[in-house]
C-alpha cells in the first residue's frame, strides 16, 4: 500500500479506511492532501474488489476545513477572482467525484467536522457520528460562505430553515442536534464510531455490487430531476441489473435458502 503523507489507508477484504491524519492541524485540508485523497478514490475507482469506503480522522477531529495557512498564503499572493474560481472548481470535482463512486461512502466523525470537513462528510452517503462530534460552518467569520457544497448539499440534506441557521449564525452544533437535523445517520459512543462505520460498510458489502452501485446512482439523480425523469430511470436500471450474473445468482441463492456468492458482475 503506498505511503502519504497526510492519509493513512488501509485495505481489509474491500473495505478501504482512510485517516485524515494532520491531527496537530486538526486535519485540516490542504491542496496535498487533497490530492493524496484523489489518488486513493483512483485506486479505489481500478480496484474490482472494493466494495466501502469509511473516512475519518486522526486524533480529536474528523475534519476542521481549509488550512487558513493555506488561505492566507493564497491572499498575499493576490490570488486573482479568476484563479481562486479554478480552485473553487477543482475542490467541487474532488467531492462530486467522491459522490458518484459507486460504492458506500462513509464518513465516521470522530470529532470536530467544520467548514470543508462538513462539505466533505455531506458528499457522503452516510454519517456516523461520536456524540462529542461538533458541527459547523464558520466561513462568515472570515468573510466567505461554505462554497463547496457547504450550501448546496446542506439546503438539501437539512431544508432552508435549518441551512440558514447554520450558515448564517456560524455557530457549532452538537451532535445530538446535528441528530435531529438529520445532518448524521447515526450517533454512537466515541469509542464505537470507527468501528461502527466499518460494520456498517461490511454489511453494506453483502448487497450485490452492480444493484448497491445503481440504486446509489439512481436515488442521487432522483433527487435532482422530475418524478417522471425519476421513473424512467428507475425502469432503466432495473432493467440492466435483470441482464447481470449477481442478480441471477440473488435468485438461485433465495430459492436454496443459502447465502449468495456476489461477482460484481
Amino acid at each position: 500500500m503506498t505511503q502519504f503523507q497526510y492519509l493513512l489507508v488501509d485495505r481489509a477484504d474491500g473495505i478501504y479506511t482512510v485517516t485524515l491524519n494532520r491531527p496537530e492541524k486538526l486535519n485540516a485540508w490542504n491542496e496535498a492532501m487533497r490530492e493524496e485523497m484523489r489518488q486513493v478514490m483512483r485506486r479505489i475507482q481500478e480496484d474490482p474488489d472494493a466494495r466501502a469506503l469509511v473516512i475519518t480522522g486522526a486524533g480529536r477531529a474528523f475534519c476542521a476545513g481549509e488550512d487558513v495557512g493555506e488561505m492566507r498564503s493564497r491572499a498575499q499572493q493576490n490570488v486573482t477572482t479568476r484563479d481562486f474560481r479554478t480552485l473553487a472548481r477543482n475542490i467541487h470535482n474532488f467531492l462530486d467525484d467522491l459522490e458518484a463512486i459507486e460504492l458506500p461512502v462513509i464518513a465516521a466523525i470522530n470529532g470536530v467536522c467544520a467548514g470543508g470537513g462538513l462539505e466533505l462528510a455531506l458528499s457522503c452517503d452516510f454519517r456516523i457520528a461520536a456524540q462529542s462530534a461538533r458541527f459547523g460552518f464558520p466561513e462568515l467569520r472570515v468573510g466567505l460562505i461554505p462554497g463547496s457544497g457547504g450550501c448546496s448539499r446542506l439546503v438539501k440534506a437539512v431544508g432552508l430553515l435549518r441551512a440558514k441557521e447554520l450558515v448564517m449564525r456560524g455557530t457549532m452544533m452538537d451532535a445530538a442536534a446535528a441528530e435531529r437535523y438529520a445532518l448524521v445517520t447515526e450517533l454512537v459512543p466515541d469509542a464505537e464510531v470507527v468501528p461502527r462505520a466499518q460494520a456498517l460498510a461490511r454489511e453494506l458489502a453483502q448487497q450485490a455490487p452492480p444493484a448497491l452501485g445503481m440504486a446509489m446512482l439512481i436515488l442521487q439523480n432522483c433527487a435532482n430531476t422530475d418524478l417522471e425523469t425519476s421513473r424512467n430511470l428507475e425502469r432503466l436500471g432495473s432493467s440492466i441489473l435483470m441482464e447481470t450474473r449477481d442478480h441471477r445468482e440473488a435468485v438461485s441463492a433465495f430459492l436454496e435458502k443459502r447465502r449468495p456468492e456476489f461477482k460484481g458482475k
